[in-house]
């Protein structure tokens, strides 16, 4: 294997896919002096990431005179309200930002489907590089070890500052029910699967088994963005250990911190294994964090005992193939038409499996 994956980042920005385009005139005249700057013309754009909530760039003005905003919405066909909660998203960057700096403030919410097609939100635009897998030349292109180390460390350490927040202080601490929490998790992704199946699967069934009898007593309890990873930040581009921004708070709640850790570690492949997911973190670039490690240096920042992590590893794996599944289910069921997810049914699969080969190192 390896050390690092090497090629061409996908671009930041893109023309909007057609199945994805809305009426900009439309949403030009619904934002028109809601926003500052928003009486000028209106350009869209759209994020070329991501696999789920669909992204825009809206920007107002040319040259150096312009100021520009994120939309997000979620994606096309039926979907799950609670994994692409519009509302709930907004609700927590329109506070967060006070006291979570890299949570991008969100300036208003629309639940007029008239407007766009769908309920949306538009939060404040952050510039900083989104690494995906691979790692840009401008951090050494995956060869720079001590570049690596630091966004090793800065996906863990960011973590653990947002699970250090107090809700209260920002009134988010209605935001969720800790209580069973991690159960209603393993309950909960469960049905997602069997809702987006398009062929059986033992191997996840059997995953699915073992999580549901071999739950661990949670920690003390925390905001859990959910669906934390590297590619779900942005760092500062000249210097990938200092994060500029996170994303996509759609799924956010009160709950167990170490889901947010098993998500994380979930997609974290120690060289030798295969890689995790669609969009695998580079986590097998020198210099890297072993996945062990890592769960180290979480747990001692945050005075928890790391003997329960490999149980969230597992659910994490287990997770992100149901999202993988999800996603593919859309593309099969002609919900989509993009030919992205052509794959995803394979490479949830080959999650399911690797999920049942960290259960049986548990």
């Amino acid at each position: 294997m390896a050390e690092s994956r090497v090629g061409s980042p996908v671009p930041e920005v893109i023309e909007v896919r057609p199945d994805e385009r809305f009426d900009e005139a439309n949403l030009a005249a619904y934002l028109s002096g809601k926003l500052e700057g928003s009486e000028r013309p209106l350009e869209v754009q759209q994020f070329a990431g991501g696999h789920a909530n669909l992204t825009y760039l809206l920007r107002y003005g040319e040259g150096e005179d312009i100021i520009e905003y994120v939309l997000r919405r979620p994606p096309l066909g039926p979907v799950a309200a609670s994994s692409h909660d519009m509302h709930r998203e907004y609700r927590v960057l329109s506070k967060l930002w006070r006291v979570f700096p890299m949570a991008p403030r969100a300036f208003l919410y629309c639940d007029d489907p008239s407007v766009i097609g769908a309920d949306f939100l538009v939060m404040a635009r952050r510039h900083g590089v989104v690494v995906r897998d691979v790692i840009p030349d401008q951090f050494g292109g995956g060869r720079d070890p001590v570049a690596n180390r630091k966004l090793s460390e800065v996906v863990i350490d960011t973590l653990v500052d947002f699970h250090s927040i107090d809700p209260s202080s920002v009134g988010l601490e209605g935001l969720g029910k800790p209580a069973g929490f991690l159960e209603r998790q393993v309950t909960g992704w469960a049905g997602r699967f069997e809702r987006a199946k398009t062929w059986e699967i033992e191997v996840a069934e059997d995953v699915n088994r073992w999580l549901r009898d071999n739950l661990p007593e949670s920690p003390p309890p925390t905001l859990v963005h959910n669906d934390w990873k590297l590619d779900n930040m942005a760092v500062a581009p000249d210097d990938p250990g200092r994060c500029i921004a996170v994303y996509d708070w759609d799924m956010c709640t009160l709950g167990d911190p170490l889901c947010d850790l098993g998500t994380l570690l979930g997609l974290w492949s120690d060289p030798g294994e295969g890689l995790a997911g669609s969009n695998p973190m580079p986590t097998q670039s020198v210099g890297f964090l072993p996945r062990a490690e890592a769960a180290e240096r979480y747990c001692e920042r945050r005075g928890i005992d790391p003997a329960t992590v490999p149980y969230y590893v597992v659910f994490g794996t287990f997770k992100m193939a149901v999202v993988l599944q999800q996603i593919y289910f859309r593309y099969h069921r002609g919900q989509t038409q993009d030919e992205r997810f052509a794959a995803l049914g394979k490479l949830a699969e080959g999650l399911f499996e690797l999920a049942s080969k960290r259960r049986d190192g548990c």
